[in-house]
């Protein structure tokens, strides 16, 4: 059965997925075909035509598309919404009924605005609602290869629901154990303090995480904004959730917040009082999985012998995922490494494809996007006039490069699918090397110099470096860096001791993986430093053209794609 998934109802991060008789082809987010981060509100019609490109399929060759927003979900949770906000906003509570229909079109008028620019028949089109949480748990779910698991989806809001409580069954249903909805919602309350610390909402997540560890969460009180009883949290939405016509212009936080803790945010420097704050929001994150963890999930977990699935914007936490893995409870976690709403086209496929009686395999990698051969990107280079040697093996030479003390841009095969670059469109450094991430940062990224790198380790030496044999190929678990490796990797260990790595093997990138290897033979070095290929606030670079205009406008000085290298000095 072939099933496309067609993400972004909920106006960020759209994306398409296409899977064939239950495994993954293709997928990919808008943003990387249009280079608008994030694609707000446009369908991702680029995306699904190069899903289907990709497979050497048409538009009629589908038999299903499936879609991560439920009319049905929407109108079930619309009277809870109503009734937990009434007390203090009757206008938003009234607003859910009388907005309802027109929210539901406008909706639907997205997903055939995709499919008519793909090149649909709507006549001839079957298309799956499936609830927004459902999607995010079937991601997690149904392709971590477990039999049985506890499932949790923490995001802003689908269909109102912010936060689904699952099980997943053996014969891979996904029983609902609790839900909260809107304004209750752990991601909608992240947002808010993300503004208020300055950065953007729905993207600036990932700052506050890094800038955390400068804080001492114990220096600020923000209890009074989240409130954990009786299994249940309550979000005082008074304080961080502003007046329709603020969150329009993408104000999140109300006035009242800024009246309690001060002046919000402004500049890139990490300092006092806003490194607490971000230190205190942290451990609230952290904090509220635990509790949620530990009040519906326990006998799920014991069910499925400790195993845990997450998805769901919040789920792209690091600190709050290792949290998790951490727990007595939990013996083994998967955290769908695209848990934001990227990650929904690929849910809702999954969850279509089990409703139809497929065989869904575990996801075996993130490799999914456009590849490009040789003579495309030689053809790139050429009409950019730019010189270039072909090196064969290149992964040799620039493992040379970077024991030297060298920053590589690396392009090679398919784009990765999601938020983190790996090993396909990456800058690579030296992490043994002291200060080269602030040159990183300052020189070519153009960011914050607070923020921490990752590092690609082997997998052979995996457990050296992160002191754990626990799977962790994506990026999307933290651990504590190991004695030995928080010098030996030194630029890639945050300041807590922490690191996010990702760990490679030979099956699931040979190319990288000899990389690595001949730079760890070179230099005693098991891992390198791996950042996205991007400059600030733009999307992860997806074609050769893209990679030379980035080459050419930073303070790069080689840039490898398929055999050739570019050398800025030649």
């Amino acid at each position: 059965m072939r099933i496309l998934g067609i993400g972004g109802a909920f106006g960020h991060d759209p994306s398409a997925a296409l899977l064939v008789d239950g495994e993954i082809i293709a997928a990919a987010e808008e943003e990387r075909f249009r280079r608008i981060k994030h694609a707000y509100s446009i369908p991702p019609s680029m995306a699904a035509r190069f899903c289907l490109e990709c497979a050497g399929l048409f538009p009629r060759d589908i038999d299903i598309v499936a879609f991560p927003f439920s009319a049905e979900s929407q109108t079930k949770n619309r009277k809870e919404y109503a009734k937990r906000i009434f007390s203090h906003n009757p206008i938003r509570a009234i607003r859910a009924y009388t907005e309802h229909s027109r929210k539901i079109n406008k909706k639907r008028a997205f997903l055939k605005k995709a499919l008519l620019e793909t090149g649909f028949d709507l006549s001839k089109t079957k298309i799956v609602e499936v609830d927004h949480h459902l999607a995010h748990a079937s991601s997690a779910f149904h392709l971590s290869g477990f039999e049985r698991a506890a499932i949790l989806s923490l995001d802003g809001a689908g269909e109102y629901t912010s936060t689904l409580i699952a099980e997943g069954m053996p014969d891979g249903s996904i029983r609902e154990l609790k839900s909260f909805v809107e304004p209750d919602s752990l991601g909608n309350y992240f947002a808010a303090i993300t503004e208020y610390l300055g950065f953007i909402p729905n993207d600036g997540e990932f700052k506050v995480m890094g800038m955390a560890p400068y804080g001492d969460h114990n220096k600020i009180d923000l209890s009074f904004l989240l409130k954990l009883c009786n299994g249940e949290y309550r979000v005082e939405d008074g304080f961080v959730w502003a007046p329709w016509w603020r969150r329009a212009k993408g104000l999140n936080c109300d006035k009242r917040l800024i009246e309690r803790l001060g002046p919000a945010r402004v500049g890139d420097d990490v300092m006092e009082p806003y490194i607490h704050i971000a230190a205190a929001l942290q451990k609230q994150l952290e904090d509220s999985a635990i509790y949620l963890l530990e009040h519906h999930l326990s006998d799920a977990l014991k069910n499925s012998k400790g195993k845990l699935c997450v998805a769901g914007g919040c789920a792209l936490n690091v600190k709050m995922n290792q949290v998790l893995l951490n727990h007595p409870l939990v013996s083994e976690i998967f955290v769908q490494p695209v848990a934001n709403d990227a990650g929904t086209s690929l849910g809702a496929a999954t969850y279509a494809a089990w409703l139809n009686g497929e065989k869904i395999a575990p996801l075996q990698n993130l490799y999914l996007g456009p590849d490009f051969n040789q003579r495309e990107i030689e053809d790139a280079l050429s009409k950019k006039n730019m010189k270039f040697e072909k090196v064969f093996p290149i992964e040799d030479r620039v493992a040379d490069l970077l024991a030297h003390g060298k920053i590589v841009a690396w392009f090679q095969g398919r784009m990765e699918f999601g938020p983190r670059a790996l090993g396909n469109r990456s800058i690579l450094a030296n992490p043994s090397i002291q200060g080269i991430a602030d040159e990183i940062n300052l020189r070519i990224k153009f960011r914050e110099k607070w923020r921490p790198f990752c590092p690609s380790v082997l997998s052979e030496k995996a457990v050296e470096v992160i002191g754990s044999n626990h799977p962790a190929q994506y990026m999307i678990l933290a651990f504590n860096a190991a004695e030995k490796a928080k010098e030996l990797i030194k630029e890639a260990v945050h300041i807590d001791g922490s690191i996010r790595p990702q760990v490679v093997d030979a099956k699931a990138n040979p190319r990288y993986h000899r990389l690595i290897r001949t730079f760890y033979e070179k230099t005693g070095v098991p891992a390198v430093i791996n950042t996205s290929l991007n400059r600030r606030g733009e999307p992860m670079i997806c074609r050769p053209e893209e990679a030379i205009e980035m080459f050419l406008a930073s303070g790069l000085e080689y840039l490898a794609m398929g055999d050739c290298l570019i050398c800025k000095s030649k």
